[in-house]
């Protein structure tokens, strides 16, 4: 019997999802001047132009693969090692932005949330695969964040920094010393 892989089956939806996450994620519409001196940004500023994460799985036909199958394995290795190197777009580096997107907690003490991952679509680092490193923002609040829990949506003002960090939930690019967190609400 061909039993497609869960991991094939999560990457060929996640592959799309990566690539569209707009449909479900916060979004700035377009980049304008934010709160106290923070730019809005989107998601899409933080990735290249010239970068396509999709471009060499294009042609993979996911349907025909089991989890016994070597090339569903390589395929999956050849993802992760893709998405985790992601390219930067160094000219966000050392700017005061602001963005809205999902929790992924890390580390939380009596006081709160002291790290955690940004991301820009609900359940991403939750299933795999997390999305493109590009795509993930580790952020240290300046103080613990109170009441704030897994998958909840967020604006996030801070200075990023282009660092990769590796974490139990996924690779990120981007590092945000983060000096507010509030809770995303839809602009009218």
């Amino acid at each position: 019997m061909n039993r497609t892989s869960p991991w094939l089956i999560a990457l060929a939806l996640a592959l799309p999802a990566a690539h569209a996450a707009a449909q479900d994620k916060p979004s700035a519409k377009a980049a304008a001047p934010a709160r106290a001196g923070f730019q809005e940004v989107t998601w899409d500023e933080l990735v290249p132009k010239d970068w396509d994460p999709l471009k060499q799985f294009k042609d993979m036909n996911f349907g025909v693969l089991s989890d016994a199958d070597p090339r569903a394995a390589a395929m999956l290795k050849k993802m992760r090692e893709t998405w985790d190197n992601a390219p930067t777009n160094n000219a966000m580096d050392g700017k005061a932005i602001r963005i809205p997107g999902y929790v992924v907690p890390l580390e939380e003490g009596k006081s709160g949330l002291t790290e955690f991952l940004l991301v820009p679509y609900f359940g991403a680092c939750i299933h795999s695969p997390p999305p493109p490193s590009n795509q993930i923002i580790h952020v240290r609040p300046r103080e613990a964040a109170k009441g704030v829990k897994s998958m909840d949506a967020v604006w996030i003002s801070g200075t990023l920094k282009t660092l990769r960090s590796d974490t139990f939930m996924g690779a990120s690019s981007y590092r945000l010393e983060a000096v507010a967190i509030e809770i995303y609400t839809e602009k009218k």
